[in-house]
């Protein structure tokens, strides 16, 4: 009994999606990064596409840069450009998969807002997530989970 409390109590020390969801959880966050991903880089159009208080606007902009997520980059005088680092293109496969959920369960009459189509082989992307061991799909149904400090 002592090891499963003990490791209860780990996973809700070390919870990576709480503290995910910490920095990205809140709703205008995910749509500048949405956003940012599909080629937005500008303050104004940042604005103009997602219709943001520009004082929301310029506090999740500093909040993602502080983060790493993003980095303003200088493209003419006076004015910056916000891009993607590393961490922050990593994000992408969970707002594809946040954006397929939403297309399926909380559609919109006129269908998806978005459709994302592979360069690659030219078909409509469907995205899932994968073991990049064997190519299986994972689902919450084959895998199982245990304490990080076990692997």
């Amino acid at each position: 009994m002592t090891d499963s409390v003990d490791s209860l109590g780990r996973r809700f020390r070390g919870e990576s999606v709480g503290r995910a969801l910490d920095l990205v959880g809140e709703r205008w966050t995910l749509l500048i990064l949405r956003e940012a991903f599909f080629g937005v880089r500008r303050y104004g159009q940042f604005v103009r596409n997602l219709t943001i208080p520009r004082p929301t606007l310029s506090a999740r902009l500093k909040s993602l840069v502080d983060a790493g997520l993003l980095q303003r980059v200088p493209y003419a005088e006076d004015r910056d450009e916000y891009r993607l680092t590393a961490a922050g293109l990593e994000l992408f496969p969970a707002i594809v998969i946040l954006m397929k959920w939403g297309d399926k369960y909380v559609p919109d009459g006129d269908g998806p807002a978005v459709v994302l189509e592979h360069s690659v082989c030219g078909q409509v992307g469907d995205a899932y997530v994968a073991c990049r061991c064997c190519g299986e799909e994972i689902t919450a149904h084959n895998v199982k989970a245990y304490s990080g400090s076990e692997a």
